[in-house]
């Protein structure tokens, strides 16, 4: 196939999956596999990553007055309240810095379970019970957070740490680890939502851009899991930019559609998506042992 389409193809579900609670990882791993894309060939491994820049330009794009309105009135807070550990900013720096020390020190682990479906299967089911179990759960209970600007260091690192598990476990999906953990300690589902969006800002950026510059200068200390050298000619360019461009369409009506519908019917639908997804997968990769 065209590599121009693929990059189409890739752009799509990048951008339908990044922020739903679904991992748009295992989701481009699916893709890749039906598609006949090695998922060990640096270039691609490099690109599937590098596109989330596309969705992390339409999630800076809507939450700009919010995260605008956070610059200025950081550290005291609209009514001057807040701290600096205790401000929104504050709170999404603490839960990241909590994220990413453990994720960089399970490095290996990661570069391991990467490019496993069997992994990422497990986890799509696993997860899509546990969501569903988190979000009824909470749906019964009378939450004690609902704004972001009320939540508290606490919970930021419990929200951060968990994170970690959808680094070191592809297939778990870092929106679904960070709204599951958000409603377990008390926030409505519009707060986990708009605090996991507001984390994945930070995680993206440093994530791609480790991921692109490893990719083009990698380190010789990395060993077997680093990637190869890339010749990054005009070409492999153009087809990388149209997948940015590609999953920023995409993940910009993605994510406004998200907002509104998990307002009101909750995340549901997701989990047993999730389910059905991760039991199929399952059954699909026994088939072709």
């Amino acid at each position: 196939m065209n590599e121009y389409l693929l990059s189409v193809i890739l752009g799509i579900v990048e951008g339908l999956t990044e922020f739903l609670p679904v991992s748009s990882t295992a989701h481009l791993r699916i893709a890749e596999a039906m598609l006949h894309i090695p998922l060990d060939d640096p270039y691609w491994k490099m690109y599937t990553i590098v596109i989330q820049l596309g969705a992390i330009l339409a999630l800076l794009l809507l939450f700009l007055g919010r995260v605008v309105r956070f610059f200025k009135t950081f550290p005291q807070g609209e009514h001057g309240e807040k701290t600096w550990l205790t401000h929104p900013l504050s709170l999404v720096t603490v839960a990241f810095v909590c994220t990413a020390i453990p994720a960089k020190l399970l490095t290996k682990v990661v570069g391991k379970n990467l490019e496993n479906l069997t992994v990422m299967a497990l986890a799509l089911l696993i997860g899509g019970v546990v969501m569903w179990a988190v979000d009824a759960w909470a749906s019964r209970r009378e939450p004690t957070t609902t704004h972001v600007e009320n939540m508290s260091l606490g919970q930021s690192i419990w929200i951060g740490l968990c994170q970690v598990i959808s680094a070191v476990v592809p297939g778990t999906s870092r929106s679904m680890s960070t709204i599951a953990a958000a409603q377990l300690v008390g926030t409505d589902r519009a707060t986990a939502l708009e605090f996991s969006f507001l984390l994945s800002i930070p995680t993206m950026i440093v994530a791609t851009g480790y991921a692109l510059l490893k990719a083009l200068h990698p380190s010789h200390e990395e060993g077997a899991g680093a990637l190869a050298p890339l010749t990054m000619g005009p070409e492999r360019w153009i087809v990388l930019m149209i997948g940015i461009a590609v999953s920023f369409i995409v993940a910009y009506v993605v994510v406004a559609w998200f907002l509104n519908w998990v307002r009101r019917r909750g995340f549901t639908v997701f989990a047993v998506y999730r389910i059905i997804l991760g039991a199929a997968l399952l059954v699909w990769l026994h088939q072709h042992r």
